[in-house]
């Protein structure tokens, strides 16, 4: 595939690099934030070869590619910054305003407006922490199935051998050091000052800073009470904090001489936003992160199964939307406050019905265009990558997605009963199987038997109850990147 030919046309279609104030990438999809969705030909970005969707969703226009869409990303910036204006972007996109008629429809829809930039913002800084998060939790299943089999089987416990040790501290260090890693996201996102940011992050996790919260007296700064809290692997403080000094910064900045700005404004953004942030961002960080986890944790124990049916059913019907980036945070903040997680353990329940509709479709359809397109999909959404088969051959087919929906649904409804749970953040695939494997016999049974029933249900019924399938001579995209 001509990944430099692709990014041409889906510059050209989105209005060229005018009309772009931001684009980002996440595992499959591009995702611009533009200044006129007027000017984007949606029927010709749908038409290059390579890209499998174009939607909207939470201010973003979002072209779907698949798993080479860093690629196509790469191939995007190098075309911007060859046409001189990208810098030129950076300066003038917040003078740009929409078009009158967008003012008077944003001024009508201002709630709808805040919750999809709120959303937009939260996708924006965690997207590019996910590959970190995802590999950290491979490295976490692999640790763990290795010290069961040694335990099991040789009876050795080798959780103090040096190797273990290391490779658990890469494992960890994400998630303990997260409000430094989360501070650079954030800091990306409010157009703040990076490196100020992970050094007020740092400061969180600054092992005097640790053990004071750890004292049993009272903590106090200029003779105030500091509550006391564990910022180490902590997510919603530092994202408050980092929000609140990119004001500060630009207000430091204007009324700073220039002759000592470079010293003075870092001086005084950590005189001001450390105390702050122990004061009162954190802990509102804290109580903010506690209720998320409260109110998850309750409709759990409302009913486990229809947690994890909601979610096994439904996951890849907002992946459709990209609103699944939304929830995802609830799962990374579980993983930092309790060292688990079960949302993801229902959502894999739906990236295997996707590969098992698709595999479906595979062995039931005539189309050999269609056949190829199924397969790669299949095999995809095996490794946590959906798209391909979602956007190739379930939605497209139609019956297959709803068959998809019903068994993943299924499928999480048992690991619900079963109660279980992964010990680290990690995309949902076959890989990544051994990070649920400490949830106990019945919780490491009902993820397995989920995700069989999940992917073999959602199969059998493409294969037996069937769907319209597509003529030979009709084209699809064979060259799905896969």
């Amino acid at each position: 595939m001509n990944f430099n030919k692709m990014a041409k046309e889906i510059l050209v279609n989105v209005g060229d690099v005018e009309n772009i104030k931001e684009v980002i990438h996440c595992y499959t999809r591009l995702r611009f934030t533009l200044i006129d969705n007027e000017k984007v030909n949606k029927e010709k970005l749908q038409k290059i070869e390579g890209v499998l969707a174009v939607q909207e969703s939470m201010e973003q226009l979002q072209v779907v590619i698949g798993s080479t869409v860093d690629k196509v990303y790469k191939e995007l910036v190098e075309l911007m910054e060859k046409e001189s204006k990208l810098s030129e972007l950076k300066t003038t996109k917040k003078t740009k305003e929409l078009p009158a008629n967008k003012k008077e429809n944003t001024s009508k829809n201002k709630i709808g407006i805040l919750f999809n930039k709120a959303l937009s913002t939260m996708s924006k800084i965690f997207a590019p922490v996910v590959p970190a998060l995802a590999g950290s939790g491979m490295i976490k299943g692999i640790l763990a199935v290795l010290s069961m089999y040694y335990m099991n089987k040789h009876g050795v416990d080798i959780k103090t051998n040096d190797t273990y040790i290391i490779f658990n501290a890469a494992s960890d260090a994400v998630f303990y050091f997260f409000p430094i890693i989360l501070a650079y996201t954030s800091a990306k996102v409010f157009k703040a000052s990076e490196i100020i940011s992970m050094v007020l992050g740092a400061t969180l996790c600054y092992p005097a800073i640790v053990a004071l919260m750890g004292e049993e007296r009272v903590i106090s700064l200029f003779g105030m009470a500091i509550t006391k809290a564990t910022y180490t692997s902590s997510v919603i403080p530092i994202i408050i904090a980092v929000w609140v000094l990119s004001y500060v910064e630009r207000f430091l900045n204007k009324v700073v001489p220039e002759v000592i700005k470079t010293i003075m404004v870092p001086t005084f953004i950590l005189l001001i936003m450390v105390p702050a942030t122990l004061l009162l961002f954190g802990p509102i960080g804290i109580y903010i992160g506690n209720g998320v986890n409260f109110v998850y944790q309750q409709l759990m124990s409302f009913s486990p199964i229809l947690c994890g049916a909601f979610i096994g059913g439904l996951w890849c019907v907002l992946v459709i939307f990209g609103a699944h980036k939304a929830i995802i945070p609830i799962a990374i903040n579980d993983v930092a406050m309790t060292g688990r997680q079960n949302l993801l353990a229902f959502a894999g329940a739906a990236n295997f019905a996707q590969a098992g509709a698709a595999m479906g479709v595979f062995l039931k359809s005539k189309n050999k265009s269609l056949k190829t397109v199924a397969l790669s999909g299949s095999i995809t959404a095996l490794f946590g990558i959906t798209e391909p088969a979602i956007y190739g051959a379930n939605l497209r087919l139609k019956k297959p997605m709803i068959y998809a929906v019903i068994c993943g649904a299924i499928g999480g409804g048992v690991m619900g009963y079963g109660g279980a749970y992964g010990i680290a953040f990690a995309n949902q695939g076959l890989l990544t199987i051994p990070v649920y494997a400490q949830a106990g016999v019945m919780g490491f049974a009902s993820y397995l038997i989920g995700i069989a029933i999940a992917f073999f249900g959602s199969a059998a019924l493409t294969y037996i109850l069937g769907f319209e399938d597509i003529k030979e001579e009709v084209v699809i995209q064979e060259e799905i990147a896969v």
